[in-house]
């Protein structure tokens, strides 16, 4: 299994990009591509939406540096038109709303736009991560307009790897909120293992996931595990494992994934905001519904199939899902 938004090959050309002569000739040169961000959405061709569009500069009229974020070099797809197979080229972010009306307009011909994780499933892993990458730092920008030392406009700098205030010179750098996200384990009398899984009610029907939450200042990754566990479900949990991480800019984290062995077995989920939790074995999650359970049906057939389920999965692109699956099949976890 591989994790989605995670398979970036791009060389991020941390040193090159300060360099504003080698920026200004990677912006100007004929085969670098532009990935446009709307309000957090892509654009993707009418006619279907397993390519990303990505555009030249000549697509966009009247575009300047100044308001484009770098995101890397590399091969992307030979799909792509206009430009040579396996050939390495460069690649910025666009916000959208920093694009003049008519080129708004323009774009609309080129494509439609669809939220990412809607369409993920459909993409190759290096354009689901150029995406990612794309939407995350067109999403700090925007949320990082004015200085959070004095309050001042700040404009954006280093390829649009930091921002720097107009007034007091302060500068700010893209920051990523890490959350830890577990699969819970514990051997029953029964002799059967299960892992416990919550959900909450505005999640669709039936739907369970890992149990997640936001580090705190001043604490571990493991000590977060822990405390994230007993405030949601009042289960102690020991010995958190690390296991493997995921980008997941929904709107600004880092997943950190862990194993823990819960020492109780009872779950009071009154103090927290999930509806539901249960403890759940591999026999059970089995039969849970999951896409990849109809990725070979018709959508018809798929929807009719999904209603025979009780229980689902969360989507393929999430690494709860990744996590369960590897459970599931023995793959991590002490039991």
């Amino acid at each position: 299994m591989s994790l989605t938004y995670a398979n970036m090959s791009l060389d991020r050309c941390s040193n090159q990009r300060k360099n504003k002569r080698w920026l200004m000739s990677e912006f100007n040169h004929h085969q670098t591509l532009f990935c446009v961000i709307n309000d957090g959405m892509s654009l993707f061709p009418h006619e279907n939406i397993l390519t990303p569009v990505y555009l030249t500069k000549s697509q966009l009229d009247c575009l300047s540096i100044n308001s484009c974020i770098y995101l890397g070099k590399g091969c992307i797809d030979e799909r792509i038109e206009a430009v040579e197979p396996a050939s390495t080229r460069s690649l910025f972010a666009v916000d959208f709303q920093k694009l003049r009306f008519s080129t708004q307009e323009q774009l609309l011909s080129f494509g439609q736009w669809q939220n990412l994780r809607e369409v993920t499933p459909n993409l190759t892993g290096l354009d689901a991560a150029i995406q990612a990458l794309a939407k995350a730092l067109v999403y700090w920008h925007n949320t990082h307009q004015h200085c959070g030392k004095c309050g001042n406009v700040t404009t954006l700098v280093e390829a649009g790897h930091a921002r720097r205030c107009t007034e007091c010179r302060n500068m700010s750098f893209p920051r990523t909120d890490p959350a830890v996200i577990m699969l819970v384990e514990h051997m029953f009398p029964d002799g059967i293992a299960r892992c416990l899984l919550g959900r909450q009610a505005k999640w669709r029907t039936g739907m369970y996931s890992t149990l997640a939450g936001f580090v705190d200042p001043g604490e571990s990754l493991e000590e977060a595990v822990i405390r994230e566990v007993l405030e949601e479900t009042a289960v102690v949990v020991e010995n958190p494992q690390y296991i493997t991480s995921q980008p997941w800019p929904f709107p600004a984290s880092v997943m950190l994934g862990f194993t823990a062995v819960a020492t109780s077995t009872t779950i009071d989920i009154s103090q927290d905001d999930l509806d539901d939790c249960q403890w759940f074995s591999r026999a059970q999650l089995a039969e849970f519904y999951s896409e990849e359970n109809t990725s070979n049906t018709t959508k018809g057939a798929a929807e009719t199939h999904n209603k025979a389920y009780q229980y689902r999965l969360s989507s393929t692109d999430s690494i709860s899902s990744y996590l369960i699956t590897a459970w599931k099949n023995k793959e991590i976890g002490q039991y």
